[in-house]
């Protein structure tokens, strides 16, 4: 499951497509890590906080929530991040990365439920013409709906995780699962 992990992280990096994001550049000297974590809570605190007074002066700044979202993401807030996300999908009801990073956010925060809920929101909500540029999102998605319903409704999680092969046949958990699921 950490290899589940990792990969989510990383589609989920691939999709902010929001600017602003930050690298962290690697450090050649030792830091005080004390130091360092109490500059970066006060850092994401004060970009978290300056995004909630923009977001007060207009609560429909999609943008300024998604920032949000993202900050809280980052901090590991995972139900202010879910709840932020919530007011997206309700603003922009056909925006399907706001589905995608909500299923990110439930998963980060172990709610499996709701995360298989806004995973398959987000595989409903993605429209024909962007599949092509959503694939690693939709496989990654199918896979973890296939994974949840794998002992529950074998039947589904076989649909599931050859839709999941289909938009990337190179995932090595995707093809593990389907072997488990076929033998």
């Amino acid at each position: 499951m950490k290899m589940i992990k990792i990969e989510i992280k990383n589609l989920f990096l691939g999709l902010l497509f929001i600017g602003g994001a930050s690298f962290v550049n690697a450090q050649t000297t030792p830091v005080d890590s004390t130091k360092t974590t109490a500059a970066t809570s006060q850092t994401g605190n004060s970009t978290i906080d300056a995004l909630k007074k923009q977001i007060e002066a207009n609560p429909k700044d999609t943008d300024a929530l998604a920032k949000l979202a993202t900050a809280y993401q980052e901090a590991s807030d995972w139900t202010n991040a879910v709840e932020t996300w919530k007011k997206i999908s309700a603003l922009l009801p056909d925006w399907a990365p706001s589905y995608y990073s909500q299923a990110y956010a439930y998963q980060s925060a172990k709610d499996d439920a709701n995360a298989k809920i806004a995973y398959e929101k987000y595989i409903a909500t993605v429209k024909p013409e962007e599949v092509e540029q959503n694939k690693k999102n939709l496989a990654y998605a199918y896979f973890y709906i296939a994974f949840a319903e794998q002992q529950s409704n074998p039947a589904k999680a076989k649909e599931h995780i050859t839709k999941s092969l289909q938009y990337d046949p190179t995932n090595e958990e995707a093809i593990k699962l389907n072997k488990v699921l076929n033998s």
